[in-house]
Formats: structure tokens, C-alpha cells, sequence
């Protein structure tokens, strides 16, 4: 039992498809060098190159968990934006779209999960993520972008492993509003903040790790990236950003129709009340070269509660056509 309750903990705290804990959705840190500051009307494609990885797993008191072991994740994202010269209410009318594919590779000390063992693995491409709704203001002379996303939304594909812990798959939606801020307070000081709230749909069948599933409505989340940047030269900046992240609402079991033992749903009931926690800082560097810009950086998380704690490195490239 004892192994059980640590397990149903552990579960709580990694998020994803198959874990409680929201949706988590968004890859945090992702973006962050003057993110406010949109393309001009046109195609621009970017590429994301993520990694991750972390060996500490924090539960509610921001204590380390000690049948985690590590984790580490890889992610390729291609993004495509266009702007038209269409204006709405004096800003920019846009859309993008984007698709991922995405690697995990989970590591526990003791067997734990629906298959008894200490590693998992997935690769997958979990959803695909399309606004429909963009706009862009560039104001104040170009000291001031705003760009406001009426929604992204995370389409799944309904690929989950239910059997499988690392399984990148999701069988529910996300919509998440998102507004990014950037502010040239001189040529070369720059402040830029991507706020963004996440809405759940219901998921089906969230699979526990004694084969009993159960529905659940992941929780809402609040986080934000930030970036505060210098201009070395105008086509090269430096920079410190990071990232919050909070699960502002509880997840919310359907056991309307459960079947499974009564310490499982106490433990679930439990599960209910957890909400992740997680602040990152970390340099970066970006240059331009006429159409095409390069940045690349790298994050520290801490203050970690009841989710892993670890780095990031991004990697982005774009180009505007």
C-alpha cells in the first residue's frame, strides 16, 4: 500500500496525459527575446529545438521525492505565422499554426506504473496547435508591440499509450489566450512578457497505475515567459529569461462511475487538491541577419512544488519570407 500511495504521489506531480496535475500543454520557457514584437505582414517560419532534462522531482513542500530518478525530454517544433495588411481595430490581422514531435524519456528507482518497471520511453507528435485569430499592434513609433492570440488551441490526436507513463499522446483539448507584451524602454534596452491561461477539456479514461481509469477535467493553469534584453549591436542582443507556471484550479475526478478500491479514491481525492508550482531563470543570446534571426537559451527552474525541477536549453531559428 505503501508503494501504491507513492506511486498515485508520484503520477501527481509529473503532468502530461496520462499524470494529474492540468494539462500542461505549453512547453514553458519557449519563448522569450522580444515575443511581442510580430513579423510584418507575410509568411515567417520558425523552428524550436527544446531540450530538458531533470534528476529532482519536488512534491507540495518543495522536497525532492526519492523513487524519481530522472527525466529528459526532446522536442522539435516547426511554426508557421502569417500576417496579412488587413487591420482590426488598428492592429495587424494574423493566423499561425504549429506541429511537434516530441521524445520522453522517464527513469524511477523503484518499479512503479501499470507495467511494474523503472523506465518508460515515447516518441509521438501529441497534438497540433492552430490560432485562427491574431493581431498585432506595433505602436508608440515601434517602442511598443502587442500581439493578442484570441486562443490557441491544442488539437489532440488522440495517440496516448495508456500503458505507457512517458506517453506524450493526449485524448483532450486546450484552449489557452495568450497576450505578449514588448517595450523598448531605449534602442537597446528591451522588456518583453508572454501571459497565457490554459482551459481544459474533460479527458476520458486517465488511466491510474492500477489499470482502473477514471474521467477527469485537467485543472486551469496560469504562466507567463519573460525575457529582459541589451543590444550589444542592433542585430545582437543579450539577454536574462524565465519563465512561471501555476495551476490555479484543482483537477476535478469524475467517480460517478469508479469501480476501484476504496484507498485508490481516497489517494485520487487527494490527487484532486495538488497544484503544480514552478519559477525558471537563465542567459541568452540573439542575432539577425536581415531575414533570418537566431537565439538561443538556456533556463534553471526553482522553487519547484509538486513538479520536476531541472533545465532547459531552446534553441530557435526563423526566417521571414
Amino acid at each position: 500500500m505503501r508503494l501504491l500511495l507513492a506511486t498515485l504521489l508520484l503520477l501527481s506531480f509529473l503532468g502530461g496525459n496520462v499524470l494529474a496535475g492540468g494539462g500542461k500543454a505549453y512547453p514553458l520557457g519557449a519563448e522569450g527575446f522580444l515575443v511581442g514584437a510580430a513579423p510584418p505582414p507575410g509568411l515567417t517560419v520558425l523552428n524550436y529545438a527544446y531540450y530538458y532534462s531533470a534528476d529532482e522531482l519536488k512534491d507540495t513542500s518543495g522536497d525532492e521525492v526519492p523513487i524519481f530518478d530522472d527525466v529528459t525530454v526532446w522536442a522539435e517544433v516547426l511554426r508557421f505565422i502569417y500576417f496579412t495588411k488587413k487591420k482590426l481595430f488598428g492592429g495587424y490581422y494574423g493566423q499561425h499554426f504549429f506541429l511537434l514531435a516530441v521524445n520522453v524519456d522517464l527513469n524511477f528507482k523503484v518499479p512503479v506504473g501499470p507495467k511494474a518497471q523503472k523506465s518508460y520511453d515515447d516518441f509521438d507528435v501529441p497534438y497540433l496547435i492552430y490560432s485562427p485569430f491574431l493581431l498585432a499592434w506595433h505602436l508608440k513609433g515601434g517602442k511598443f508591440h502587442v500581439v493578442l492570440d484570441i486562443a490557441d488551441i491544442y488539437i489532440p490526436l488522440s495517440n496516448e499509450d495508456d500503458d505507457n507513463l512517458a506517453s506524450v499522446g493526449r485524448n483532450f483539448w486546450t484552449f489557452e489566450p495568450v497576450l505578449a507584451l514588448t517595450y523598448f524602454f531605449t534602442p537597446r534596452w528591451a522588456a518583453s512578457l508572454k501571459l497565457m491561461y490554459d482551459f481544459n477539456t474533460k479527458q476520458d479514461d486517465y488511466p491510474t497505475p492500477m489499470g482502473v481509469t477514471i474521467d477527469r477535467t485537467p485543472g486551469q493553469e496560469f504562466h507567463f515567459d519573460w525575457c529582459v534584453s541589451y543590444a550589444l549591436r542592433p542585430n545582437l542582443r543579450i539577454g536574462l529569461s524565465g519563465y512561471y507556471y501555476r495551476q490555479v484550479k484543482n483537477d476535478d475526478f469524475d467517480f460517478d462511475d469508479f469501480s476501484g478500491p476504496p484507498a485508490l479514491r481516497a489517494a485520487l481525492e487527494d490527487l484532486e487538491d495538488n497544484q503544480g508550482l514552478v519559477w525558471a531563470i537563465g542567459p541568452g543570446l540573439w542575432y539577425q541577419n536581415q531575414k533570418l534571426f537566431i537565439s538561443v537559451r538556456t533556463q534553471f527552474e526553482f522553487g519547484a512544488e509538486e513538479m520536476t525541477e531541472g533545465q532547459n536549453v531552446w534553441f530557435k531559428i526563423g526566417y521571414v519570407f
